[in-house]
């Protein structure tokens, strides 16, 4: 009996030629995925997969989604992989603009010569013509081939449409430079950290450690009755100042809820999780849970990216890399984060502005919520979601903007520092947010990085006792969090001292400091790239002041 479509056998140069195409080809579990029908329905949102493109995503797949719907994706299996596979750069990573060109190159691993794409399945009998976006399809090489090497060669291609910002707009080049946490390794070692990973999945799911803890949400949604109602009691009694700060200490404990069910770590269901992240983002806080996810589940796939992950995109007023002063282009915002005059001022001195800027981070994600509703830039699938967030704008607003604000507070003034307080007040949550990362590697070694040397290389936990773990929301086991994501917030503690036995065993740092140290590692990393940025614009001032410019050799 011949076999069927899906366990057609394909060559890397097969799969190499339909990414080049256009197609959205995942590898999981050495069988090979079309994504392309699924993009726009993906409820992580579509970068997601588009970061994923040409990269064996077996552990990102599984740290995200439980086994029934790894099941329900082979729907899009095309084939089985016939080699090894070897990580490409996905498409939406190489560049932009109508004149990329790229070449691919692949080695077949099984000593014999290489296949041509004449000897295997017709491919027009295997796929469908359904191509991904204009702006996702790549051209082919010159002369249309692709050619068999010993590597994923470098691709060349276009940068994005010049600026009057910069001279040129480039993506972070790769680097095989070993960081301090992730030392030089060859693949074998690279693949026995990957599968004892897995068995370590293993052993936590047998502790029963992804399993949710309700009774911990008791006392969660305890506390939380009590914050809201003594801010209600001190309001109604003229307390207003007070009242703010318990305002503030609401939505700073209610975001470790969201967090959870955004990531479906409470029911483990993806849309009984969903209402209650939509409900408490949204209603309770005014924030919407779609943008967070579409935002925040990037940021798991290409954590400490400076290109691709907007967790640490914050120019024009931050730079925790070098990489920020080429103006790069971002894959997430689809536009030039250039470093202007403006940014050129206030990065030099990012370090003292820090901890202030942080302190109007809610107003920021209050403008990121409304854009991504009234925008439309949610999925095509379960589209009532938009429309209950927008319901729950208009009841946050109503609620928080006329009730409290307007109609409990009688004077402007007042008013003003209500609402500058309570917001000032969720600062340490936002310090929290990028505490675990600004400090940490911000350069991919190498293409066949496994998941969680990478969640390692580029997070790391903040060390406080067990009885201060209400106050930090889980968010202070950021790794554990990134290295299981679906992992209910009251399980991490007991999960990190599994994961500081593992990390010693295969060889790797898991980095865990004091909330002190790592302040002080996030600012002395604020001053170094705020230090190069002062030097490069005092160089720029002396050429310019000097005339230097005016005097160079140009025969």
């Amino acid at each position: 009996m011949a076999p069927s479509k899906r366990e057609t056998v394909l060559c890397p140069v097969e799969v190499n030629q339909l990414i080049d195409d256009g197609h959205a080809i995942v590898i999981l579990d050495r069988k090979v995925l079309k994504l392309d029908s699924w993009l726009q329905y993906h409820p992580g949102g579509d970068k997601c997969i588009l970061h994923m493109v040409g990269r064996d995503a077996s552990d990102e797949v599984v740290a995200f989604h439980p086994a029934d719907v790894r099941k329900q994706m082979l729907r899009y299996q095309i084939g089985v992989l016939a080699n090894r596979w070897e990580n490409v750069l996905p498409p939406l990573q190489r560049g932009y603009g109508e004149e990329t060109q790229e070449t691919v190159e692949i080695e077949i691993d099984d000593g014999s010569e290489t296949e041509s794409l004449s000897s295997s399945a017709n491919l027009s009998d295997i796929f469908d013509d359904d191509l991904l976006s204009p702006a996702l399809t790549r051209r082919r090489t010159r002369n249309g081939s692709i050619s068999s090497r010993s590597s994923v060669s470098d691709v060349e291609s276009t940068s994005p449409p010049k600026t009057k910002f910069q001279k040129d707009i480039k993506l972070p080049e790769l680097t095989s430079e070993p960081t301090e946490s992730t030392p030089p390794m060859d693949q074998e070692k690279l693949d026995d950290i990957a599968e004892s990973f897995r068995n370590l999945i293993a052993k936590l799911e047998d502790r029963g450690l992804y399993d949710c803890n309700y009774w911990a949400y008791l006392s969660d949604i305890t506390r939380l009755s009590i914050i809201f109602a003594t801010m209600i009691f001190l309001l109604h009694n003229g307390w207003y100042v007070t009242s703010s700060l318990f305002m503030g200490g609401f939505w700073h404990q209610m975001v470790f809820i969201a967090h959870d069910a955004g990531h479906k770590g409470i029911t483990h269901n993806y849309h009984i999780d969903t209402l209650i992240g939509m409900t408490i983002g949204n209603h309770l806080g005014g924030l919407s849970m779609g943008w967070w996810k579409r935002s925040h589940n990037i940021h798991h796939i290409v954590t400490n990216d400076p290109a691709h992950d907007e967790g640490i995109q914050h120019l024009p007023f931050m730079a925790v890399s070098t990489e920020f002063f080429k103006s790069l282009y971002s894959t997430y915002h689809d536009r030039v984060m250039a470093y202007n005059a403006f940014a050129q001022t206030v990065v030099p001195y990012q370090k003292y502005l820090y901890y202030p800027l942080l302190c109007f981070g809610r107003f920021n994600l209050y403008v990121l919520s409304l854009e991504f509703i009234f925008m439309d830039k949610g999925p095509k699938s379960n589209r009532w979601h938009r429309f209950y967030e927008l319901s729950g704008q208009v009841f946050f607003w109503f609620w928080f903007g006329y009730l409290i604000m307007w109609c409990s507070i009688p004077t402007w003034t007042q008013r003003f520092l209500f609402l500058m307080i309570s917001h000032m007040v969720t600062m340490p949550l936002h310090v929290q947010f990028t505490l675990s990362h600004f400090a940490m590697s911000t350069i991919t070694p190498s293409r066949n990085e496994p998941w969680a040397l990478q969640q390692l290389r580029t997070t790391m936990d903040v060390d406080c006792p067990a009885w201060l773990d209400w106050m930090h929301g889980g968010l202070q086991f950021q790794t554990i969090h990134h290295l299981f994501p679906t992992m209910p917030r009251h399980n991490l503690r007991q999960a990190s001292e599994e994961v500081k036995v593992w990390s010693k065993e295969v060889g790797v740092k898991y980095e865990v400091y004091g909330f002190v140290e790592c302040n002080g590692k996030v600012l002395s990393r604020l001053e170094e790239v705020g230090r190069q940025a002062r030097f490069m614009r005092e160089c720029q001032e002396r050429v310019l002041n000097d005339g230097e410019f005016l005097h160079g050799h140009w025969e």
